[in-house]
């Protein structure tokens, strides 16, 4: 019985899976190490329960770590059991999901736990951008475990006691648990963006099967879609005043209101997560400035500009995306970068990491203007300039350098001071130069909005365009890849 969790390795696994559908693989295998006593020391299955199942009829493979056997170490065995649930998923085209609750490196087998360590590493590292893998933390996760964690393309973490962490809290010079938890999932979450969803055991298993129901089983053959019993001509009445918040603008345009947040808590300001139009899970990327609760009440307020983590988690997000060929759909509302001392020192290369991501992503791309969209941080938002196929624009939506009022500030800086009445002045010519250069219309004359549609109108034009994008094949240069 594992002694972070009420329950055991085998039933968090059948907690997940369809009933009666896992079978398990490698169920005899024990440590073979005779070192330090260790041929007279009992390890059923050496601590990690591996095998195959399904989840909502499509399969998948998993591994559940028993703390109850040597603290869930990892060893030889062990890690040769997981290697070869790897090697089997890579096989079938099938995801991996990983339910770990491990103390670490097992010491009584030093190099051989370390060699089994890299071979799994390696195993992930194969299997990334061809199978999604899912990782679930249960109990501790410290070290190499971390690591291997980090290798998967979503985390989900136990919120009340479970650890990840690479160094202790208590390893980190100056620091302490009851300072900063380093290992918690408040951490993990909000400052370092390594979890993607938090929560109790039952509801972590729960969203994990919602989450593979909506995903390709790989990169191929894509088993992810589903019959839409919602009307694809739906009106979106009141979306524009949704235009702050995408988790509400994003449900509303979905299928039946489906949406799906990843990395919910780190850099909010940016906002990534899964719909489904027509039955067809898309990814979206979306600017947010407010953020509501269920009762409608404004919990946060934020800039409508870029920052330093919410580009990078953009940008991890696209590449998932580009990788399993889902389709994107990106809402800007954005005025700039943010200004900081500290996001100045990331702010360059995560902007360019965001950019080259969707520059790079060859799945149909669809961009909505639904607010502000200035200067090179619009660009980056998957911008026409930069490869997004289709460009719609709400008519309200500001498109250009710069704010209008700021803009003809600067234009016509000589005539606002010796102006007898600045202030008109300036109102007269921000409103010109929003006719002339900053209006949705102004950049649909241009060719950098394909088209100016109502708020109302917003899901059944996004849909139109996706599948007549279904069908898109676009080529990238001949590298081996890139460097950004």
């Amino acid at each position: 019985m594992s002694n972070s969790a009420q329950t055991s390795a085998s039933n968090r696994i059948n907690a997940l899976l369809d009933d009666n559908s896992f079978v398990e693989v490698g169920a005899y295998v024990t440590a073979r190490n005779t070192d330090f006593n260790m041929t007279g020391k009992e390890t059923p299955a050496d601590g990690v329960v591996t095998g195959y199942g399904t989840i909502e009829g499509s399969l998948v493979y998993v591994y559940s770590q028993d703390a109850s056997v040597m603290g869930g170490s990892m060893g030889e065995m062990h890690a040769k059991k997981i290697s070869n649930i790897y090697e089997l998923a890579m096989k079938m085209g099938a995801p991996v999901i990983g339910l770990i609750d491990c103390a670490g490196l097992r010491l009584q087998e030093a190099t051989d736990a370390l060699h089994g360590f890299g071979e799994l590493y390696k195993n992930q590292t194969m299997a990334s951008g061809v199978i999604p893998q899912i990782s679930a933390i249960f109990g501790t996760c410290g070290g190499g475990m971390a690591v291997s964690a980090a290798l998967t393309d979503f985390t989900f973490m136990e919120g009340k006691s479970a650890k990840l962490f690479v160094n202790s809290p208590n390893a980190i010079d100056g620091n302490y648990t009851s300072k900063c938890d380093t290992s918690s999932a408040s951490f993990q979450s909000e400052e370092v963006g390594l979890v993607d969803f938090v929560g109790d055991e039952t509801t972590i298993l729960s969203e994990i099967r919602t989450l593979v129901s909506i995903l390709p089983a790989n990169n191929e053959d894509d088993m992810s879609y589903d019959e839409c019993g919602d009307d694809l001509n739906r009106a979106c009445a009141g979306l524009d005043n949704l235009a702050e918040d995408p988790a509400l603008s994003l449900s509303t345009i979905s299928d039946d209101n489906f949406f799906m947040e990843v990395r919910a808590a780190y850099a909010p300001a940016m906002v990534t997560g899964f719909i489904r139009l027509n039955g067809t899970t898309v990814g979206c990327v979306a600017n947010r400035t407010a953020s509501y609760d269920e009762s409608g009440e404004k919990k946060a307020e934020y800039e409508a500009a870029l920052t330093s983590r919410g580009c990078k988690k953009a940008a991890d997000f696209v590449n998932f995306c580009d990788a399993f060929n889902i389709p994107l759909l990106t809402l800007v509302n954005v005025k700039g970068y943010a200004a900081s001392l500290c996001g100045e020192k990331h702010m360059a290369k995560s902007a360019g990491r965001l950019t080259y991501a969707f520059a790079d992503a060859s799945v149909p791309k669809v961009t909505v203007i639904v607010g502000e969209a200035y200067g090179t941080a619009y660009l980056t938002m998957c911008s026409k300039s930069i490869g997004a196929d289709i460009v719609y624009a709400w008519p309200n939506a500001s498109i250009g350098m710069m704010d209008a009022t700021a803009a003809a500030k600067i234009m016509y800086a000589d005539e606002i001071a010796g102006a007898d009445d600045s202030v008109s002045l300036i109102q007269e010519k921000a409103a010109e130069y929003q006719a002339l250069q900053s209006s949705a219309v102004a950049a649909a004359k241009r060719g950098y909005v394909d088209d100016i549609i109502e708020a109302v109108d917003t899901r059944k034009r996004v849909i139109a365009a996706f599948e007549m994008l279904f069908t898109k094949r676009e080529e990238r240069p001949a590298k081996k890849h890139g460097t950004v």
